[in-house]
């Protein structure tokens, strides 16, 4: 908070900053601005909503604070030569109404399908054997949106925004993560992304190797000017189980994940196609790689960068279940991404915690090697993990409101939810006057 102090123009909006992180990692079952403002102290949520809404800070500035301070203290925190892959996906939330910033009838994977609400397309630092933590974030507006201007002045989206698809947004964010002297050695995504002719091309030409996912149906320039759907390169040239072999992933939420990996050369000598084969269900996987000329190209290291893309999927459950990453009930664009920041640097705080404390931690005994091999006299200790960094800061920093602020804050709410309702009531009476008229 030190470091975001600078962000500020005056000191009343930085302190509820500060509040406001708090908050978002303490244990409230819901995040918004009435439960942090009671968490914090306050007497209302104006504060709350005035740093969201109307305080002046810059958003951007304080994002590109927390995205130094997270990829420092990992890069700290991790063994010398060490994988570090930027990872980029998008994340749902789920909203009612039509008055929000970039909402819409669209695929949420939250929602498991199509439903109400908006999209962010997010970059996360990822570094091997030490952690990860979200170090940049912008919101997918719909180009309908931007072009109504009553739309546009309602949700306060900025008079230069432009419309762009979600391997743009990706380029501005891998752009300002490159400006702040951050590099990966790979970038890593899913089909989104792989699929986006400009994002590949951005990469390609700044020399940034990528561990991209396609679809099947994507087409591949073979050595002598065939080409091939992903699909039809492995029917045609991984038939036999020879040239298939198993390697880890990493580890998962459910233990070590192991496949079936090959990769087939293109024309381009520095790009090739790695595959993933599910062991069992025999289920397949592509990834469109490229590495600059200059940098190894072997297939344990495409392995490993493609593991390295999950745990972006564990950091936005970790900002979503523990810092509620998607519980901002505020309809503008700026509220929305300065929300956003602020959870980000919840969780870079806790991320960089549990890596630091992983080498003093991390001292479990090895697993046995023969069904005889007798249990160890110290099984060790497992590592902290971003949860349980929270869970302890938690116990440390417990509130006790008085009964005076409890009390204040229930009639508080019994009479503003009133209010709602009286509104609510008006504005149905008035639609159906309107309709009867």
């Amino acid at each position: 908070m030190t470091a975001l102090a600078p962000m500020f123009t005056r000191i009343e909006p930085r302190r509820q900053a500060a509040k406001y992180v708090r908050a978002v990692m303490s244990d409230l079952p819901k995040r918004n601005g009435w439960t942090i403002a009671e968490w914090v102290g306050d007497r209302s949520p104006d504060a709350t909503q005035r740093l969201l809404n109307r305080a002046r800070w810059d958003t951007l500035g304080a994002m590109s604070v927390v995205r130094r301070f997270a990829t420092a203290r990992l890069d700290d925190a991790a063994r010398p030569g060490s994988l570090t892959v930027a990872a980029l996906d998008e994340s749902g939330q789920e909203k009612k109404g039509t008055a929000t910033a970039g909402v819409k009838r669209q695929h949420m994977g939250c929602a498991g399908g199509i439903d109400n609400g908006i999209n962010t397309v997010h970059l996360a630092y990822v570094r091997a054997d030490a952690g990860h933590a979200l170090i940049g974030s912008r919101q997918w507006i719909p180009a309908e949106q931007i072009g109504d201007p009553v739309t546009a002045i309602t949700t306060g989206l900025p008079l230069e925004l432009a419309f762009a698809t979600k391997g743009e947004l990706a380029i501005t964010l891998l752009s300002e993560a490159w400006s702040d002297d951050i590099r990966a050695d790979f970038v890593a995504g899913d089909e989104v992304y792989g699929a986006c002719t400009t994002l590949r091309r951005f990469l390609e030409a700044h020399g940034q190797a990528y561990v991209l996912r396609v679809r099947a149906t994507f087409t591949l320039t073979l050595g002598g000017g065939t080409c091939l759907t992903c699909d039809q390169a492995v029917a045609r040239h991984l038939k036999q189980k020879r040239k298939w072999t198993i390697r880890s992933a990493g580890d998962g939420s459910k233990g070590e994940r192991t496949y079936a990996w090959a990769w087939i050369a293109t024309a381009d000598p520095r790009h090739c196609l790695l595959i993933r084969k599910h062991r069992q269900t025999g289920e397949l996987a592509f990834h469109y790689c490229y590495v600059p000329d200059g940098q190894p190209a072997t297939l344990p290291r495409l392995v490993a960068a493609a593991g390295l893309r999950w745990p972006i999927e564990e950091t936005f459950e970790f900002g979503k279940d523990l810092f509620g990453l998607d519980q901002s009930q505020v309809r503008l664009y700026e509220a929305i991404l300065r929300h956003t920041v602020l959870v980000m640097a919840a969780l870079a705080i806790c991320a960089v915690s549990a890596a630091a404390a992983r080498r003093r931690t991390d001292t479990q005994a090895p697993p046995p090697t023969h069904a005889e091999q007798r249990p160890p006299e110290d099984p060790g200790m497992i590592p902290l993990t971003i949860a349980e960094i929270k869970r302890l800061v938690n116990t440390t920093a417990t509130r006790t409101p008085s009964l005076e602020h409890t009390a204040h804050w229930s009639a508080w709410r019994r009479r503003h939810q009133a209010r709602a309702r009286w509104f609510h009531r008006r504005a149905r009476l008035a639609t159906a006057y309107t309709q009867i008229s």
